[in-house]
């Protein structure tokens, strides 16, 4: 396959980024990453390893220091205001707290994916189009929540929350999705079926997605590739098969691997699903600031 042809199929590709705070924390040094179409990556590492910032980089929620993100061959780092709402709208963003209006409906925290694309004042007075009133209903059914619809989201689950915030980010029709966290407040099972409901949704839509995750074992149990940041920098980048003791201790440090490792292989042959290993910033990522 010639180079023109890979390119095409590059959802996202990051050259050379980095990123400095005023602090003096260098929290990203000259990463290249590149994801294609379908493609599910588990970003994993400790903490302060760069991986939310990374994220947060690429859909300029935090503004690197240098290097270049392209979304679908557009170059997004440096864009004016009005085309990064723009470019916005094809990265949906998955909280790892949610992010949800607690006092709204699940229908209308799931419409608030469409703020981008609907105009001020007709968000302002939620008057959304009745192909997206469809759409949310769908989706919303399709992630288990038909019947909630009508909830406050204060009243619900954690886990009814993150499927909450997955519709909401399939709502903007994205090309790519970002993921911080989506199962740090979950108990194991919950984790599980998000991470299953992650994959399955990509695998659907052809989306790719970035996956910021600490689990080691949902990563090596789900992804389809995983990276390895430490210290803002990558220092694996293969194959979930690939991750053994070495690549583990290359990412966190020296370490006794052999229970996670064995986690990870016992919890992905108990997992049966077809679709394992296929294919205020909320306002901001919907296009409003």
């Amino acid at each position: 396959m010639s180079d023109r042809s890979l390119d095409r199929l590059a959802v996202l590709e990051v050259a050379r980024l980095s990123k400095r705070y005023p602090t003096g924390d260098l929290a990203l040094r000259e990463v290249d990453l590149r994801v294609d179409r379908g493609e599910v990556v588990a970003l994993i590492g400790p903490s302060g390893a760069g991986k939310s910032t990374l994220i947060r980089c690429v859909n300029q929620l935090v503004q690197p220091t240098s290097g270049v993100v392209r979304l679908d061959g557009t170059e997004v780092t440096g864009l004016g205001s009005r085309a990064l709402r723009r470019a916005r709208r094809r990265m949906g963003m998955i909280f790892q707290e949610y992010a949800l209006i607690e006092r709204l409906t699940v229908m209308e925290n799931a419409l608030s994916g469409r703020l981008g694309y609907v105009g001020f004042w007709r968000s302002w007075f939620r008057r959304f189009p009745m192909s997206d009133v469809a759409e949310a209903f769908a989706l919303l059914d399709r992630v288990g929540l038909a019947d909630m619809a009508n909830k406050r989201a204060d009243a619900l689950s954690g886990g009814q929350r993150q499927r909450v915030g997955i519709v909401r980010a399939l709502m903007q029709r994205p090309e790519l999705l970002l993921v911080d966290e989506p199962t740090a407040s979950l108990d194991p099972k919950t984790s599980r079926q998000i991470m299953r409901l992650i994959l399955e949704l990509c695998a659907e839509r052809g989306l790719a997605a970035i996956i910021n995750i600490h689990d080691v074992a949902l990563a090596r149990q789900f992804a389809m590739r995983i990276v390895g940041l430490r210290s803002g920098a990558i220092v694996f980048d293969g194959a979930p098969g690939s991750l053994d003791a070495a690549a583990l201790t290359s990412i966190y440090g020296v370490e006794d691997w052999s229970a996670t490792l064995g986690q990870g292989a016992k919890d992905a042959k108990e997992d049966r699903s077809p679709q394992r290993g296929t294919l205020p910033d909320v306002e901001r990522l919907a296009g409003l600031a």
